[in-house]
């Protein structure tokens, strides 16, 4: 594959990586494209470490993995780190976001029938209050990404997600074909799984993640706080290559293309190329990043890598909003606990990557209200 440029390269002396086999977890789903092209194009490497990637069948073993050491870091998503730190359902453990993964690419898919009968949010409020139905949706860890923007959604159009609904957990590798079975009404999940279930004739697109909240966070790359500590320049080296990785993959059309071909293998996600071609590669943004299905983004100049506070944050008013936490935490203090933005600094510095200036964003999400961190309290 042509299109790898040396950025940087490791130091052999103080800054030399504590390891040099790093084994990295990652789940089934278009977003893991950074941590596989960093190490099939050899990016990690550069930086004197060799990625040991490891295919994970679901988030609950991932999670079981991470902190239990089996694997050192994991391509896993943002809520379920932050799960851990606040101990919700399982006993609290310090944990490290190094950078973000990838903003945008989930969906929320309606089966035919169901979308039938309601083909957005509104018309399905109307059938719920009126008896029709009490829906069964499907989304992938209880404090994760999935979970969250699914009850947002539902919120947003006037249904209380534990109360009109019914809610079950399912690996995102199984949410087409269960909602093809009738398991399931709907779902909330990363891609390419939401197109599975459109191609196949299962589903339709209700609505995608960047409607709901433009250009937010995705999967990160995460791991134990204690793994941090005790290999910083391991995860610096492992920063500078997914940083690389990210850039190559937003650089051209082509190259997320040939991403789609490798990912396609059943070692990674196993998905017919065609619709993994979609999802990284299916439609261009305003100049010449290219943007996959639903707006998927990985580098946006580093602004998609940032491990932003205020990310962590929304997750923080999310889980306090739905119960999972049950009270107030110490919201920023928590946020800059979690998100490493040192060893980011570190590893964009190696990368040659910008840095932003701040360490709070401000979004506009489905329902108007803007998320930028100044009011957590209000917002939950």
């Amino acid at each position: 594959m042509a299109g790898i440029a040396t950025t940087g390269a490791w130091a052999a002396g103080s800054d030399r990586p504590e390891k040099r086999s790093v084994r990295i977890g990652f789940m089934p789903l278009a977003d893991c494209a950074p941590v596989v092209m960093a190490s099939v194009l050899g990016f990690d490497e550069q930086y004197g470490v060799r990625f040991e990637l490891s295919r994970e069948l679901s988030w609950t073993g991932m999670r079981d993995r991470l902190v239990g050491g089996e694997i050192d870091a994991a391509h896993v998503l943002y809520g379920l780190l932050y799960g851990l730190q606040m101990g919700i359902g399982t006993r609290a453990r310090q944990m490290a976001v190094l950078m973000n993964l990838n903003q945008n690419g989930q969906g929320i898919t309606l089966s035919r029938s169901l979308a039938a009968q309601a083909p957005d949010g509104g018309a399905l409020a109307r059938l719920v209050r009126g008896g029709g139905m009490r829906p069964t949706f499907g989304h992938t860890f209880p404090t994760g990404n999935h979970a969250l923007f699914l009850y947002y959604w539902l919120a947003t159009a006037g249904i209380d997600p534990f109360v009109d609904c019914k809610l079950v957990t399912v690996p995102p590798g199984q949410m087409a074909a269960s909602l093809a079975a009738g398991h399931l009404d709907g779902f909330c999940a990363g891609e390419p799984w939401g197109q599975r279930a459109v191609r196949d004739g299962a589903g339709l697109l209700a609505v995608s993640s960047e409607a709901i909240w433009p250009d937010h966070p995705g999967k990160v790359l995460g791991a134990s706080a204690d793994f941090a500590a005790a290999h910083p320049h391991t995860c610096r080296a492992m920063i500078a290559a997914l940083l690389d990785a990210a850039r190559w993959l937003d650089a051209s059309r082509s190259n997320r293309e040939a991403a789609a071909e490798v990912l396609a293998s059943p070692a990674y996600v196993g998905a017919g190329r065609d619709v993994l071609q979609l999802c990284l590669a299916g439609r261009t943004n305003i100049g010449a990043a290219w943007r996959g299905h639903n707006g998927l983004r990985f580098f946006a100049d580093g602004q998609a890598t940032f491990p932003w506070l205020s990310d962590g944050m929304w997750f923080l008013t999310q889980q306090r909003r739905w119960g999972l936490l049950q009270s107030d935490p110490s919201w920023l203090s928590v946020a800059r606990e979690v998100n490493r933005i040192d060893l980011y600094t570190d590893g964009a510095a190696l990368a040659g990557v910008d840095v932003p200036a701040g360490v709070m964003r401000r979004s506009t999400l489905i329902d108007g209200r803007v998320w930028d961190g100044s009011d957590p309290v209000g917002f939950a």
